[in-house]
């Protein structure tokens, strides 16, 4: 799951951007609007938080530029302002959910993870495949009923290729949507990442490498 946080209070949200890598989630951070805009020109996000008082461009003509290039991100809305007004006003730039300051990060979280089954296809809370059961509510993932201690870039993932139902997804895809604008593509993170995450899963292996085309499970 990828994820844009863009809020001008630094403080949370470096934290709250924290917080959602501890998901295992890849998130990205911006401070103003102008910001937020360009990455979510560039970047296909599966949620993004956005403040709606922000420099630069405001969260709401984020959010409308996010309605209007209709990639499937959603969209949830950071306030101060917890009228009914300013909850519908927001609502109706297209925002998907609506979240107003202060809050408790449970509840953000919980917010994110159910925006992002509802981006794209609709996917359950639970994904199995080869014996393999990964719970994203309770961050969990076990094989063959034997709980598993996972990193939380293990856990992304292993979250990608499970969702891809069996389908090959190549280095460049699992770098977009497991990690965030920091890596680099021309390193080794992702072999090395998915040799770690094969070998906790055991054996018989069932993380597959398909050669010049990526990786698939099953």
């Amino acid at each position: 799951m990828r994820v844009l946080v863009a809020d001008d209070e630094r403080l949370l949200a470096d934290a709250v951007a924290q917080g959602l890598r501890r998901l295992s989630m890849a998130v990205d951070v911006v401070y103003d609007g102008d910001s937020a805009s360009e990455r979510v020109a560039v970047n296909r996000y599966d949620v993004a938080v956005l403040d709606r008082d922000m420099p630069g461009r405001s969260g709401d003509e984020v959010c409308r530029q996010v309605a209007s290039a209709q990639q499937g991100t959603k969209v949830l809305m950071l306030t101060a302002a917890a009228g009914i007004r300013d909850r519908v006003e927001g609502l109706g730039l297209g925002a998907d959910d609506y979240l107003t300051k202060p809050f408790a990060f449970a509840e953000l979280a919980a917010r994110v993870q159910a925006l992002s089954r509802r981006s794209g296809a609709a996917l359950p809370p639970v994904l199995e495949r080869a014996g393999i059961e990964l719970d994203s509510t309770r961050h969990t993932v076990t094989r063959d009923g034997e709980l598993l201690t996972l990193s939380s870039k293990e856990f992304a993932i292993l979250h990608v290729l499970l969702r891809a139902g069996g389908r090959v997804v190549s280095t460049e895809e699992l770098l977009e949507q497991a990690w965030d604008e920091n890596a680099d593509p021309f390193t080794n993170t992702v072999r090395m990442a998915v040799m770690t995450l094969r070998r906790k899963l055991g054996d018989p292996p069932v993380i597959h490498t398909v050669r010049r085309a990526g990786y698939r499970i099953g």
